[in-house]
């Protein structure tokens, strides 16, 4: 049985026109202005929608091991949230133990998600110490199409890894074709100003976002993208939050160098008032990097619409208030970092994006699916609306409306980081592969629906004139 989406408006990275799309089996097998269904053709009427090449989050922490616990999604309910949402594919990062190898950790991973994911997904490998041992795992992970590595600029004594660890992860990575991207804040800085505000009686979550400093982040990009040069390498910067860090990528961009930079949606929306005046409920924004202000909020979306930010990714890392975040009560050094959002990310970045005039529906498309695939080895199997690409799509009705709330949120934690947050513009139908996952905010799919993304290796060419 075929499937028809009919009568819909397509947006993609460079084009916006009204055609019929045909998927046969899993792929893309035909688009034209008038496809007419055949008998037991599954038909999509999808007039006054908009069709976009399925929504891909390139950054999730779904069932990690990290600060004394495991965030509170796993995979089925990460990906069920993500479904419901818009979202068609992830990468999530698989983190191993100090000492483990990292072909364990994969393995750990796939058991993890295998089974057990509504959507595709892939993964991420962090480098968390750098040896003989780990370099010469890595080569084998690329082949399996593990073809992005992470490492930690903060966290010291747990993920941190120092300048001549990054320098040789970076050097192996060009070598065997992968991608590094890096987790940029300055740990020493934030190690010192931790220790010096406990010490100081200054304990309670309102604190956390002046132990992580703007300028800690600004620096970390600059050294990241340093040692990145000296190596002649590409770079890739998570969660990008301040102009700091912004004004390093730019440099970089400027000087011809290949690096991108990723934002979320909390960067763009949320602001460093709600560590402040809620007591100790500020912990469910304690993130790293943590909330800025308002001018940075700004800041972030002008980047997104000129191109100095590449995508928009969540970094979900979700812990319940109760019973997880609250293990920072005594002080905010122990609140476990992290927030959810991968059900919400696509409704967010429409309303407050494109429904607002700050981005334009190509840019939408740019960001949410078709750079993510591009960059991490997916295009054009993903990321495109194309005869041939898989038939992944994020179909929004741009005059819905609603509210988040966590009471109707598929996450599996006690609160939503955007709880209230108006809508104008929501995904109303989400179709991985073909089948049609969710519609209305339901799940349709199945939870085994997910395949392992295997991902080509990175090619620094394809971005050397961005």
């Amino acid at each position: 049985m075929a499937l028809i989406i009919k009568n819909g408006t397509i947006y993609t990275a460079s084009d916006s026109y009204r055609a019929d799309i045909l998927a046969e089996g899993e792929k893309i097998t035909h688009i034209a202005g008038k496809i007419t269904a055949g008998k037991g053709d599954e038909v999509i009427d999808a007039s006054g929608l908009e069709i976009y090449p399925g929504a891909i989050d390139v950054h999730t922490h779904l069932d990690m091991p990290f600060m004394g616990t495991v965030t509170a999604d796993d995979f089925e309910s990460g990906t069920i949230a993500a479904a419901c949402g818009g979202t068609t594919a992830l990468i999530d990062f698989a983190t191993p133990a100090k000492g483990q190898p990292l072909g364990d950790a994969i393995k750990l991973w796939h058991k993890k998600a295998g089974g057990k994911s509504a959507i595709d997904y892939g993964f991420h490998i962090a480098i968390i110490e750098f040896n003989e041992r780990v370099a010469s795992e890595i080569p084998a992970l690329i082949k399996e199409g593990i073809t992005s590595i992470k490492c930690f600029l903060a966290y010291k004594g747990a993920l941190m890894i120092n300048d001549g660890e990054f320098i040789q992860t970076l050097e192996v990575a060009k070598r065997h074709g992968a991608l590094v991207s890096v987790h940029a804040e300055n740990g020493e800085m934030l190690t010192y100003l931790a220790g010096k505000l406990v010490a100081e009686g200054k304990t309670g979550p309102e604190y956390h976002e002046a132990s992580h400093p703007a300028i800690a982040e600004g620096e970390a990009v600059h050294r990241g993208a340093a040692l990145a040069k000296l190596a002649g390498t590409p770079l890739y910067i998570v969660h990008t939050s301040c102009k700091e860090a912004l004004d390093e990528i730019k440099i970089a961009m400027a000087d011809q160098r290949v690096i991108f930079g990723e934002t979320c949606p909390q960067y763009l929306l949320l602001s460093n008032k709600l560590y402040h005046g809620n007591g100790f409920e500020a912990a469910k924004w304690v993130m790293s990097p943590p909330l800025r202000d308002g001018e940075n909020n700004q800041i972030m979306w002008n980047a997104v619409r000129d191109g100095f930010i590449k995508v928009i990714a969540t970094d979900h890392c979700s812990f319940n208030f109760k019973g997880q975040k609250d293990a920072g009560i005594s002080s905010f050094a122990k609140i476990p970092n992290g927030a959810p959002g991968i059900g919400d990310r696509v409704n967010l970045v429409y309303s407050y994006g494109v429904a607002q005039g700050k981005i334009s529906r190509n840019k939408f498309a740019e960001v949410m699916s078709t750079n993510p695939a591009k960059i991490f080895g997916m295009f054009p199997k993903k990321g495109s609306i194309a005869i041939g690409s898989d038939a992944d799509f994020t179909i929004i009705d741009p005059a819905k409306k609603g509210k988040i709330s966590v009471k109707t949120s598929h996450h599996k934690v006690d609160y939503n980081s955007f709880e209230g947050f108006k809508l104008h513009g929501m995904n109303v139908m989400t179709v991985s592969r073909g089948r049609l996952i969710a519609r209305d905010d339901k799940f349709l799919g199945a939870i085994d629906h997910g395949q392992y993304l295997k991902r080509n290796k990175f090619n620094p060419d394809e971005w050397s004139a961005q």
